[in-house]
């Protein structure tokens, strides 16, 4: 069995919208309300926002696979910075950000994740971007500790709005290699 990425395309909608409805929960932090978490995804993972995202020409989609069973994805997100914290600490320039990067909860451990970004960051270096940088919960440990290890470093802080609560996340931020 191996695991394989390809970049997403209009076909892959509900797969990529199914996937994110079953992940997205796992990275917000203890006592995050399940009705803020579907009112995120209803907002920003429903079937019509993934259709805007792969229409997207800034934006980059992949999708990791073993025997054709979506495992996990990642987006990537070119272009100007909106948010002044992030813009303090990164030059939208020179980078990328990472804007969703999730794993089944059954394959976490199991080197899907370092497979996936590994394509990921190929993928970031290939649109002349220098850094790739990306907001994670601030008491997100585990996602934490997988991003210290694939080379992102905290160079900042955020907030990120689920429902109607916002969170303290970490900006970090990674050299990309051609």
């Amino acid at each position: 069995m191996s695991i394989t990425t390809r970049r997403a395309d209009l076909s892959d909608t509900g797969l990529l919208h199914d996937l994110a409805a079953r992940t997205f929960g796992l990275a917000c932090p203890p006592g995050t309300l399940q009705a803020d978490i579907d009112a995120f995804i209803a907002r920003h993972l429903s079937r019509e926002a993934f259709r805007q995202y792969l229409a997207d020409p800034g934006r980059i989609l992949l999708i990791a696979e073993e025997d054709g069973v979506a495992l996990g994805y990642s987006m990537l997100v070119g272009g100007p910075i909106a948010d002044p914290d992030v813009a303090a600490v990164v030059d939208s320039a020179t980078s990328i950000e990472l804007s969703k990067f999730y794993l089944a909860p059954d394959r976490h451990g199991s080197g899907v994740a370092a497979t996936l970004m590994a394509d990921t960051l190929a993928e970031a270096a290939r649109t002349g971007a220098k850094f790739c940088w990306l907001g994670v919960n601030q008491r997100n440990v585990r996602a934490a500790k997988f991003y210290a290890k694939q080379g992102f470093e905290v160079v900042g802080v955020k907030r990120f709005l689920v429902g109607d609560v916002w969170h303290d996340d970490h900006v970090r931020i990674r050299p990309l290699v051609p």
